[in-house]
């Protein structure tokens, strides 16, 4: 009789751990499944803008095209400046789509010396004939060894160019990647830029306090420039070797 209570009893622990663990494994499974379906939810707000094997979505500013001196390289567009440059052209690049409020992730390097900029807000209109004339420039930048970073810290890397310096120097050595992420919202009123996984630079995208900035500035007399709410992303052509991969934007 004692060794039936103890089969029994000892049936009904091995059940009772068997159903605690099939509990927890269950739970656990639920959570994993929750952690994957709200990181999925996360990726599918991403467009991708540039994913290293073509230029589709992307062309030459005021043209159909893209100039052929930018190029497919490891999976990332880089830009070669002419040796000769034709009279009037532009080699600066624009995205296809415009946007207005939005997240804008990329990667950036810079060559020795060089220096390049992000765009967004430009009108393509035909009375404008360069991107700078109407979008907003975070700027791209060798701190080290291009002159310009001699000439303010809010012309250095990571700065809304001429208007709001970084709050820190966290650019990476030149040759390597640096990691951008761009937000404009109209919305809410309110701009910062990410360097490196630092936040650098925090403004506002219209309103008395934008107009204060942009007349200290080098545009304050530049008719149209900040004055377009949607408008396209853009690339700089400043004369140097730049690249840039891993293009992706979030619209707000």
């Amino acid at each position: 009789m004692k060794n039936l209570i103890f089969v029994v009893l000892t049936g009904i622990l091995i059940f009772g751990c068997k159903a605690k663990r099939k509990t927890v494994v269950e739970e656990k499974t639920a959570d994993k499944i929750e952690e994957v379906a709200t990181e999925t939810e996360g990726q599918e707000e991403w467009t991708v803008l540039f994913d290293g094997t073509s230029f589709e979505g992307w062309h030459g500013f005021g043209s159909s095209e893209m100039p052929a001196e930018w190029k497919l390289e490891a999976e990332a567009m880089v830009f070669h400046p002419p040796k000769e440059r034709v009279k009037n052209k532009v080699y600066d690049i624009v995205t296809d789509k415009e946007y207005t409020d939005f997240v804008l992730s990329l990667e950036w390097k810079i060559s020795k010396g060089g220096n390049s900029g992000i765009f967004w807000g430009i009108n393509e209109g035909g009375e404008y004939k360069k991107p700078y004339t109407t979008g907003p420039e975070i700027q791209v930048l060798d701190n080290l060894n291009h002159p310009d970073a001699k000439n303010g810290t809010t012309h250095q890397a990571g700065a809304l160019y001429d208007m709001v310096a970084p709050s820190k120097d966290v650019v990476k050595p030149v040759g390597e990647w640096n990691h951008c992420v761009i937000t404009v919202n109209h919305k809410t009123n309110t701009g910062k830029v990410v360097l490196n996984g630092e936040e650098v630079v925090d403004f506002p995208t219209h309103g008395d306090e934008w107009n204060a900035m942009v007349a200290k500035s080098k545009f304050a007399d530049w008719d149209g420039f900040g004055a377009f709410t949607t408008g396209k992303i853009g690339l700089q052509d400043h004369n140097d070797i730049v690249a840039y991969r891993n293009i992706k934007i979030k619209e707000l």
